[in-house]
This record gives structure tokens, sequence and C-alpha cells, in this order.
């Protein structure tokens, strides 16, 4: 069984407190089967869950930190504010998301290079 980045810092998380997956899906309020679908990456992490696991567990500003990287790693689908975007804009984000399933690591790599050289972060 796989885990996505979330899956394995709340197991972690877990094993350091003790707890079973039971006792962070009611902790949540939802039932173990959406937490592990969660955890395995296919469904995205609900917002809301941030501010619960950090209160919860007591999580430090570094682990804070770790815990939204996570969270973000572990998304399965995003999506692309387009309001301010123009016709060229448009088309490309459309063009990246119909080519995405056929995208291998090296093109990939080279477009993050690109838009990282473009936008100034990474």
């Amino acid at each position: 069984m796989s885990y996505t980045s979330f899956g394995e810092f709340m197991r972690i998380l877990r094993i350091k407190h003790h707890e079973v997956m039971g006792d962070t899906a009611k902790l949540l309020d939802v039932k173990s089967s959406f937490l592990s679908a969660v955890e395995n990456g296919k469904k995205n992490v609900p917002a809301q869950w941030f501010d619960k696991i950090v209160s919860h567990y007591g999580l430090s500003k570094d682990e804070r930190v770790e815990l939204a990287e996570a969270i973000e790693e572990s998304k399965n689908q995003f999506k692309v504010n387009a309001v301010h975007a123009g016709m060229i804009q448009r088309r490309a984000a459309l063009q990246f998301a119909r080519s995405f399933d056929d995208l291998d690591d090296e093109t990939a790599l080279h477009i993050i290079e690109l838009l990282s050289k473009k936008g100034g972060n990474q």
C-alpha cells in the first residue's frame, strides 16, 4: 500500500501519540475509510483539517511547515484561477492539462526550470 506525503506524516504522528487511524478519523469527524482514501491519495486533504491537526497534536512551527508541504505534495487535483488570464495563458493552461498524463520527468523538469527563471521563484 502506498501512502502520500500526508499519509506518511499522519502515520508518524499517530505512532508518536499512540493513536490509531480511528482516533484521527474521530478528531477530523470523518469515517476511517475517508481518512484512508485521503492518506492513500484518492482524495485531497480537506482544508479544515490543517488547523484541527495542528491544534490536537500541538505541532511546532517546523512541524506545521512540514504538514503544509505534505498536504501540498499530496494533492491529486489542482485548480487554476484564470480570471485575469489572457487567451494565450488560457490556451497554455489547457494544453498543459491535456498533456499532463503523458509528461515525462525530463520535460517536467524543463518546464519547472523555465517557469522558475521567468517567475523568479521555485
